[in-house]
């Protein structure tokens, strides 16, 4: 029996994916191992967002071959799409495969007989049109649910569209299916994840079903306590859809919306389609249903054209905004995108230090946020991350809890106060007091 690992670089759709294509090997016969354990084959899912992933792929499979010099060593996902030569001469790899072909190793690669040269498998990303379901499972307290692929929005920075073709999706009664299938498992909380989810409904080119459509269905799923949507474009998160979480019964109220820029210029530039007026609409809305709701914002600094002046025009619109923390990433030039041969190139050393500005305020915002909600009561679904004797889990609007160790507590809900916050900025609680039932 062949041993299996697997490497998972960049998002949670990555994740949903590699979980996939493991049960399937699993289900061919094959032992899935940790990394470390001498597997014969490695595959390793591969992300292209930023320049730092390129680099990371490379040192993974110089892992790989320490760990084990005569595996097999296959290269999948975004990176693999994008860069397929580049990556089959990297020392130690075997085969790339592309989009259209990552759910279809087993079948392409036959019996992972090593070759002279790396196999290419990669077909340009316009053959990559059908739609492969994908859950993670056994991986995680959560799990990742996809429910799209794909993108049509062309934003200046971005090769995704590149790396994974045109905007397709599943349809509602599959991922119903799926759901149902993961409620029969001891996964308490379900992330729906895809490249943009908010544009669901896409099959074959024409748009069937919506988002919000997806949402009121799952909403009726038996066996699942909580569904959480990942990231939403801010121009499809409708008043219908926040209105729908405020009430629902097992959507958490916890949103993810990127903004990138807090400069219509900027935005204007990068070709996102929204402004900011819109963006701070849409939170005012959520805080206004829900003031208890956890609100995560993507922003990008050092996109060209970057001024002192527009990037003060974001720290301070983001400083004023109602939201709980930031996802900071610092704009690297990628090949093949509009913003690589735009002018006004912001030097690395600026873009550095507006990124560590933006991070302390994500810091900030995320304290107040925290502090809000002490002498609050909220459920909290307990994780297997045990440290310094301290278990930790998160609530229905995403504040990271601390509180003693309770084996009994793994992967389930409680409800918890929250007491004050700790020396690792986690929320400790009140020790829940035991209740007797009388006889």
């Amino acid at each position: 029996m062949k041993k299996v690992a697997f490497y998972t670089l960049g998002c949670k759709l990555n994740f949903s994916e590699t979980s996939t294509i493991s049960r399937q090997f699993e289900d061919k016969g094959f032992k899935k191992v940790e990394f470390q354990d001498s597997p014969d084959i490695f595959i390793i899912n591969t992300c292209s967002v930023t320049e730092n992933a390129d680099k990371k792929c490379k040192k993974i499979v110089k892992e790989a071959k320490k760990i084990s010099p005569n595996s097999y060593v296959a290269i999948i996902g975004c990176y693999a799409q994008l860069k397929p030569r580049e990556i089959s001469e990297i020392k130690g790899v075997d085969a790339v495969l592309g989009a259209a072909e990552k759910f279809r190793l087993i079948e392409l690669l036959g019996d992972f007989a090593k070759e002279q040269e790396a196999k290419v498998l990669a077909s340009e990303i316009t053959e990559a049109k059908s739609f492969n379901n994908a859950y993670s499972i056994n991986d995680r307290t959560r799990t990742f649910l996809k429910v799209q692929d794909g993108c049509n929005y062309g934003c200046a920075f971005c090769t995704i569209p590149l790396a994974r073709g045109k905007s397709r999706s599943n349809t509602i009664a599959s991922v119903l299916e799926a759901a149902g299938e993961i409620a029969t498992t001891d996964v308490k909380e379900v992330v729906l994840t895809g490249v943009n989810i908010g544009d669901f409904g896409i099959v074959d080119g024409k748009r069937n079903e919506r988002f919000g459509d997806l949402v009121e269905a799952l909403d009726e799923v038996e066996g699942i306590d909580r569904f959480r949507i990942s990231s939403i474009e801010p121009n499809l998160l409708t008043n219908e859809i926040i209105s729908f979480v405020s009430k629902s019964k097992r959507f958490v109220p916890h949103f993810h919306i990127p903004l990138q820029s807090g400069s219509n210029t900027i935005l204007r530039s990068m070709g996102r389609r929204y402004l900011r007026e819109l963006y701070e609409d849409r939170v005012s809305k959520i805080k206004s249903l829900m003031p208890q709701a956890c609100i995560g914002v993507d922003v990008i600094v050092g996109f060209p054209g970057e001024t002192d002046e527009l990037f003060l025009e974001t720290y301070n619109f983001l400083n004023e905004l109602d939201i709980s923390y930031l996802h900071v990433f610092t704009y690297s030039e990628r090949a093949n995108t509009r913003a690589a041969e735009m002018d006004g190139v912001v030097p690395m050393k600026k873009r550095n230090e507006r990124s560590k500005m933006l991070r302390i305020l994500s810091e900030k915002k995320r304290r107040k946020f925290y502090e809000e909600n002490l002498g609050k009561s909220y459920t909290v679904l307990f994780e297997e991350d045990i440290v310094d004797g301290k278990m930790h889990g998160f609530t229905e609007n995403y504040i990271r809890i601390a509180a003693k160790y309770d084996p009994m507590l793994i992967n389930e809900t409680k409800l918890v106060t929250l007491d004050h916050i700790n020396e690792s900025g986690n929320v400790e609680v009140l020790e829940p007091e035991f209740v007797y039932e009388k006889h």
